[in-house]
């Protein structure tokens, strides 16, 4: 580390602690060639988790976005506060573990209406009809026709 008063690149570290809730280390440090003292801040460089869109674009990951789109879907539905945070946890876990820092957004999409289906089936398709882009009653028939046949 150079130091910041004489520029010689050979110092000691006096002291280092924790810092901002553990996320960062902080170190105390001597230079060898002026003794001058300075801090320095440590921490986990983190690559943004990106969502590739139908359109090609990218925009950073954002639960907010997903929050608004359940809420609207499990409007007047007996769907709990507690029950959606669980989903969105999962779906978050799940895009945080993914091998790269990059996941479509159809892949998010499957990942929320296959939860959504296990909590309740009418917001699940409520989201799937805005998710899938639906055009017609046809188009929903179909989505629930494979449900039935599947129960």
């Amino acid at each position: 580390m150079k130091c910041p008063f004489c520029g010689h690149d050979d110092d000691r570290v006096i002291d280092s602690r924790p810092a901002d809730d553990g996320a960062a280390i902080r170190r105390r440090r001597e230079c060898i060639g002026c003794g001058a003292r300075f801090t320095t801040y440590e921490k986990v460089e983190t690559l943004p988790l990106l969502v590739v869109k139908k359109d090609g674009t990218r925009e950073p990951f954002n639960r907010d976005k997903i929050l608004n789109g359940l809420l609207k879907a499990c409007e007047k539905r007996p769907v709990s506060n507690d029950q959606l945070t669980e989903l969105l946890s999962y779906v978050e876990g799940r895009v945080q573990s993914a091998p790269n820092r990059e996941i479509s957004s159809q892949d998010v999409g499957e990942l929320v209406m296959q939860k959504l289906k296990e909590i309740d089936e009418v917001a699940y398709v409520r989201f799937a009809s805005v998710y899938r882009q639906f055009k017609d009653v046809n188009s929903f028939l179909v989505e629930l026709n494979e449900m039935l046949s599947k129960s």
